[in-house]
Order: structure tokens, then C-alpha cells, then sequence
């Protein structure tokens, strides 16, 4: 059995392709389609999902929720106590190793490899995070798949009419992205134009912003900080999202928020909600607009604007985009669809590797683009340092691009190469360091001229090719350290570390 794994920030879903060639969602053993991507600990067992969530107001310091925020984080670590720390990779293994046995249990079937989605704006950091997490719960990663495609794929797989240019907006509960592609129903094609977002914005913001309006009022009233109680907010981050989901059916609300033996009954209108929300509203309407510019369309090329993610059903979300397209957007099985395309894509590659067509019997032929411009640090005329974009943003994958450079130094040996991705060539703080790699070279005057080559592969890993372009010599491939990612024999420890844990 060859899984598609949809690894959410607040849920986490897992499907197959059966043998009559449908995806098909997989029941946890609480009998739910999605798990909740919550791990406690509690003495010494792993426990991951429902009652790792329902006990998290009771014990917050030994219950990790929303590490996919974290993920190509190396300095971050949830700690059980100061010898036992975990890695964001770590944690996300344990949510996949517990979907995997999920999977055994309900089909029968062994797991023989899973493709694991991203949302699009996921960076190179980010997306080796990933693929180590998958290994690191004993997946065998057959490929990285970004949201918004895997939910395209779906959507093609059930709707035979589908031609033209398509939005996927992917709105979940931690990550944003916005997707432009062109789809050609006959050929079974799709190919990204642009992609654009926030890794950093969904239904989580939201929350926040009914927590916040909670928390002043209990201040104002008792002189009491919230924050200073991890109880107390744990819980009311728990009512912030109920509360989230009955306003998008109702037009009032309330919660109760209680800390050092005071209670206060907070009321919230959808009004005031939409008021609290409408700056990251505009941020979305924002990422519309610039991915339209990036593909060089208008509105009136859009064919149709696809809602993918639990948090599109904010009414105010969907009022934006009905204001700002000029349309009514399509709703298509918004928690569910991720980890169905995903699954197709998996059928196809586990296919391929076979000699067959997989179960489906079709294939879905995808072209994507790079979230991020890609390029390295280098010197300008005045000596200044300065990130010297090589691959642009958009740029379709596996696509090759060069830039030539010049030695520093008369005889220098060594090139060192500092990978970054980012848009800002002059202020390097606002790009990320994707890691280093260090190419020996034959002596040379100063000013002799290396050419770097870069681009991205189907999972959006980066590759790198040097060459000396005084003799032509190709220098090889780079390997990158990454700054941000767990070494192979860390990766390798881990999952050692992993074999030996039972999740609940």
C-alpha cells in the first residue's frame, strides 16, 4: 500500500488508491478521518491525536501542538525534561508513524512508501525537514508534493471538464498559499504559473485574534495576565477555536475564560471577528494579486477559483474573494482533498517505478515552480556583500540557471558557496541561509570566472553544479551542509531512537 499523506498543522490526514483505482481516505483507530497533530507524553508513552488534544488543557508542558510551524527549525526542541529533547522532525514522525499504523490496521496492507505534502511556500529548509520526518517514522518518502497541486490532482482525478486557468487558494490551519495553474483536462496536465503565500498565516491567526480580544477584557476586569497562566490559555486557546467555527454559522457567540478563581464570560460578534481579521484578510487579497501579476494574468483569465483547507469556511474569507474575483469560488471537500491528490501522485510514482500505470490507471502530469528565488552570497563592485539571485522565484522545476562569478584571490583553492533563498538582494537579513558547501579548485588568477548552476528537483530540494570555466571543467555537484536541517547520521539516529517507541 502506497499512502498520501496530508500532514496538517492542527490535522493530519492519510489515503490510498484502492483496487478499483479511487482514493480513498483512511479511518484512524478512533474511527475519524483526520487525526489531530498533537503528541503528549505522559509517563513515558507516546501519545498521539484526540486525547492528546482533550488532554492538553490539563497538562500543556508535556503536549507539542502546531510543530509544523517549526519544521527547518534546528534550534527548536520540545523538552520532557533536560535528557529527553525532540527535534520538530521528531514530533512530526511520530505523527506519521501513528497515521502509518493507522493504515496497516484499517486496510491490511503493509505501507510500502507515502508521498507527504507542503504547503507551496514551504522553503528548501522546510521541505528536508519533511522528507527527514518521513524517514525518520520509517516512511519510505517516494516524494514531497506541495498542498495546493495534491488538491488540484484530486480535483482532475473527479472532474473530467477540467480546462483552463485555476486559483487554488489553500487556506489551512497554520499555512496559506495561493496557486495558479493551467489545466488541460485531455492531456491530463497541469502546470504551475505562480505561487504565493504566508507559512506563517491560517486559522491559528484567526484564534489568536479571538484569544487577544479574551485577554484584554479578563485584564481590564481582574488585573489578571493570561499569559502568565499556560492552563488558562491552553484552554482558552481551545474555546477561541470553537468559538471560530460557530461563528461561521451564527452571528454571536461566547466563551468562558477562567484563571486564578475568576471566571468572565466573554461575548464576540461574527462583526467584531471580521473586524479583528481583516488585516490578514488583506494579506490574502495581497497574495492574490501578486500571484496573478507573477503569472501574468488578470482576473478574467481565471476559469475558477478553487477553496482547499478547513479555514475557507470563514464567510469573510469567502466574501473577499467572491469581492475581489468577481466570482463564486468552487468548494472542494476542503480537508480531504490534499491527502487525495496526494494519494493519486503516490499511485502514479509507485506506478512508474513498476513498469505500470498504478491503480488509478491515469496520470495527472504536473509541472511546478520554486516558492522562492534562489541564489548565493557574492561581492559587488564595492565589496559589499549582496545575495546575487540566480534561479528566480516561479522559476518551473528542474529548470537549470546559471550565473558566472570570479575568484576573490590570485591562486585561490577552495570556493566557498552560501546558498540563500529570498527576494531582498540587498538586505541579506530578509533572505534565509540555506546552508554552505566548500568546491576545491585548480589555482587561478583573481577574477577567474566559476560558473554556479542551480535548480530545484520534483521535491523541491536544491541541487548545485560548479564549473570552472578557464579549462571547462565541470567541478560537480555541491553538497550542501544545511544550516537549518539535521545531518544524515542525525536523521539516521533518530529513527534508530524512533524504532524503538510505541506511539498510542
Amino acid at each position: 500500500m502506497i499512502l498520501g499523506i496530508d500532514l496538517g498543522t492542527t490535522f493530519s490526514v492519510a489515503a490510498f488508491v484502492d483496487s478499483d483505482g479511487h482514493a480513498r481516505v483512511i479511518d484512524n483507530r478512533d474511527g475519524e478521518r483526520m487525526t489531530p497533530s498533537v503528541v503528549m507524553f505522559e509517563n513515558g508513552e507516546i501519545v498521539v491525536g484526540a486525547q492528546a488534544k482533550e488532554n492538553s488543557v490539563l497538562d500543556p508542558y508535556n503536549v507539542c501542538q502546531f510543530v509544523k510551524r517549526q519544521m527547518g527549525r534546528k534550534a527548536f526542541s520540545f523538552d520532557i525534561s533536560p535528557t529527553e529533547r525532540y527535534t520538530a522532525e521528531e514530533i512530526s514522525a511520530m505523527i506519521l508513524k501513528r497515521l502509518k499504523e493507522d493504515a496497516e490496521t484499517a486496510v491490511g496492507e503493509k505501507v510500502e512508501g507515502a508521498v507527504i505534502t507542503v504547503p507551496a511556500y514551504f522553503d528548501d529548509a522546510q521541505r528536508k525537514a519533511t522528507q527527514d520526518a518521513g524517514q525518520i517514522a520509517g516512511l519510505k518518502v517516494l516524494g514531497i508534493l506541495n498542498e495546493p497541486t495534491a488538491a488540484a490532482i484530486a480535483y482532475c482525478h473527479q472532474n473530467e471538464d477540467v480546462d483552463g486557468n485555476i486559483m487554488v487558494f489553500d487556506l489551512g490551519g497554520g499555512t496559506f498559499d495561493i496557486t495558479i495553474m493551467r489545466m488541460s483536462g485531455d492531456l491530463k496536465k497541469a502546470d504551475v504559473l505562480a505561487t504565493e503565500g504566508n507559512r506563517n498565516l491560517g486559522g491559528f491567526d484567526f484564534d489568536n485574534c479571538i484569544m487577544m480580544k479574551a485577554i484584554q477584557e479578563f485584564e481590564e476586569k481582574y488585573g489578571i495576565d493570561l499569559d502568565d497562566d499556560d492552563e488558562a490559555m491552553q484552554e482558552l486557546r481551545m474555546a477561541a477555536e470553537r468559538a471560530k467555527k460557530a461563528l461561521s454559522n451564527r452571528k454571536e457567540c461566547s466563551i468562558s475564560v477562567a484563571s486564578e478563581g475568576k471566571k468572565l464570560k466573554v461575548d464576540i460578534t461574527r462583526e467584531e471577528f471580521e473586524n479583528r481579521i481583516h488585516g490578514l484578510i488583506e494579506s490574502m487579497q495581497g497574495s492574490m494579486e501578486i500571484a496573478l501579476e507573477e503569472a501574468g494574468l488578470s482576473w478574467g483569465d481565471i476559469s475558477r477559483v478553487l477553496l482547499v483547507g478547513g479555514s475557507t469556511r470563514v464567510p469573510a474569507v469567502w466574501e473577499m474573494i467572491c469581492r475581489v474575483s468577481g466570482r463564486e469560488p468552487r468548494v472542494f471537500d476542503p480537508d480531504m482533498a490534499v491527502a487525495l491528490g496526494a494519494a493519486y501522485y503516490a499511485d502514479s510514482l509507485h506506478g512508474e517505478s513498476m513498469g505500470t500505470r498504478g491503480r488509478a490507471g491515469k496520470k495527472i502530469s504536473v509541472a511546478d515552480v520554486n516558492a522562492h528565488s534562489l541564489g548565493v552570497i557574492a561581492f559587488d563592485e564595492e565589496g559589499v556583500e549582496r545575495m546575487s539571485i540566480v534561479l528566480p522565484k516561479n522559476t518551473p522545476l528542474h529548470q537549470v540557471r546559471e550565473r558566472t562569478f570570479t575568484t576573490c584571490e590570485d591562486g585561490q583553492t577552495q570556493l566557498l558557496v552560501r546558498v540563500m533563498e529570498g527576494e531582498d538582494e540587498e538586505e541579506l537579513e530578509f533572505d534565509r541561509l540555506v546552508g554552505t558547501g566548500t568546491i576545491e579548485l585548480t589555482p587561478r588568477p583573481q577574477n577567474s570566472p566559476i560558473e554556479v548552476a542551480m535548480r530545484y528537483d520534483d521535491n523541491g530540494i536544491i541541487h548545485i553544479r560548479v564549473k570552472d570555466l578557464v579549462d571547462g571543467q565541470e567541478l560537480g555537484e555541491m553538497r550542501i551542509e544545511r544550516a537549518s536541517n539535521l545531518t544524515d547520521s542525525e536523521v539516521e539516529a533518530r529513527k534508530n531512537r524512533m524504532e524503538g517507541k510505541t506511539v498510542e
